[in-house]
């Protein structure tokens, strides 16, 4: 993520990107942004938690909450994010938030010297 340009992709409706905080310290867990194509009305949803903060929730949490915000305020007709087979947690993820299984694109990227099939969920607004 390109932190310098966050108020203005926000500004310009090109990508929505927030911080992962607890909701009464501000300490930061991690960070969650989702793109807009318009002339589709969907974006791609990404995340990153930091490792210590694994298995609270706060992925879940945040997930669900840009989802919402992405439908009720933006009015997409879907959203759908990726992940690396090797990390199925993320997977995990995606699934809580209601999104379905996609596709799966074999050998799709080469990360550390090996190829990494690339897992897709989605899911559409079911008020639209």
């Amino acid at each position: 993520m390109d932190f310098a340009h966050h108020e203005q992709n926000f500004e310009l409706d090109k990508m929505y990107e927030f911080a992962i905080t607890d909701k009464h310290t501000g300490q930061l867990f991690g960070a969650i942004a989702i793109s807009n194509h318009p002339s589709f009305r969907n974006g791609e949803m990404a995340y990153w938690i930091g490792e210590e903060y694994w298995g609270n929730g706060y992925g879940t949490e945040a997930a669900k909450t840009v989802i919402d915000f992405v439908f009720q305020e933006k009015n997409y007709h879907r959203v759908y994010a990726r992940h690396f087979k090797s990390n199925p947690a993320s997977g995990k993820i995606m699934k809580k938030c209601g999104m379905k299984y996609e596709g799966t694109l074999k050998d799709h990227v080469c990360k550390n010297g090996a190829f990494e099939d690339i897992v897709y969920y989605g899911i559409i607004n079911p008020m639209n």
